[in-house]
């Protein structure tokens, strides 16, 4: 059996969640894409039962968590503020937060084809480190990470309950200026047919708004449309005005 190595010094990532491992193999294991395996022969580890588990752990953190912020919600209510906090998306941007990518042990085949950036790898790699957290520290600890990335989050739900269909929003903003609609373009496709990464842009009256992407056509435009609303590009713009209706002379 492979002892658990343990150091008093943590390392970039440690220092970024605010955990130190006591068992530096598990947050080697959290680390480990599966693609590792094509390139290296009996590699001993990836990261895809970690993943398993710690997907489990965010359930119920975020579940408890939601169930106790907002007493007055029904199961619906609650089931659909959940999926918001933990959908593939969400995780992502939880792995960007703290620069997850960087750290993942990949297949150069799969570094080459953008394999830090896929909204699939960083989910994966979020919720393999939770699972490896669990296992190292407990549930109390994995919890309080949880808590601690998602802060900002809950924050928002808390202020704003009821989720708002990015591209459905900022339609109804830009139609109350003027009646065009904003056009999504796919600028870009890339990866192999089972995992493409697509980046669109949303483009309004000749002005690009905001590029977004995803792994399908929709969730790119989505995107574009979330980042669109964060920076507002068109605000500034006047309204078109009417037409003034001529004054008929008296005869």
């Amino acid at each position: 059996m492979i002892e658990a190595q343990k150091s008093s010094i943590m390392n970039p990532l440690e220092e970024r969640i605010i955990y130190k491992f006591r068992n530096s193999l598990l947050l080697a294991e959290a680390l480990t894409h599966p693609s590792i395996s094509l390139e290296r022969k009996n590699y001993p580890f990836d990261n895809q039962r970690l993943e398993f588990l710690g997907d489990s752990v965010i359930q119920v953190s975020v579940t408890e968590h939601l169930f106790r912020m907002f007493p007055e919600f029904g199961e619906g209510q609650l089931t659909k503020l959940r999926t918001r906090i933990v959908s593939r998306p969400a995780l992502r941007e939880r792995a960007v937060a703290i620069d997850l990518g960087s750290f993942i042990m990949m297949g150069r085949g799969e570094e080459a084809n953008g394999g830090r950036e896929r909204a699939s790898t960083l989910a994966d790699a979020f919720e393999s480190l939770v699972g490896a957290i669990y296992l190292d520290g407990g549930y109390d600890a994995a919890r309080i990470f949880i808590l601690r990335q998602m802060d900002g989050v809950f924050t928002e739900i808390a202020n704003q309950p009821e989720e708002i269909n990015p591209k459905g929003y900022l339609q109804e903003i830009l139609q109350a200026i003027q009646p065009a609609a904003p056009d999504y373009q796919i600028i870009s496709q890339t990866g192999p047919e089972h995992s493409k990464i697509f980046i669109c842009c949303v483009v309004w009256n000749a002005l690009e708004l905001g590029q977004g992407q995803g792994s399908s056509k929709k969730e790119a435009q989505v995107a574009a449309a979330q980042v669109a609303l964060e920076k507002r590009l068109w605000e500034g713009l006047e309204r078109p005005r009417s037409p003034r209706k001529k004054k008929k002379k008296k005869k």
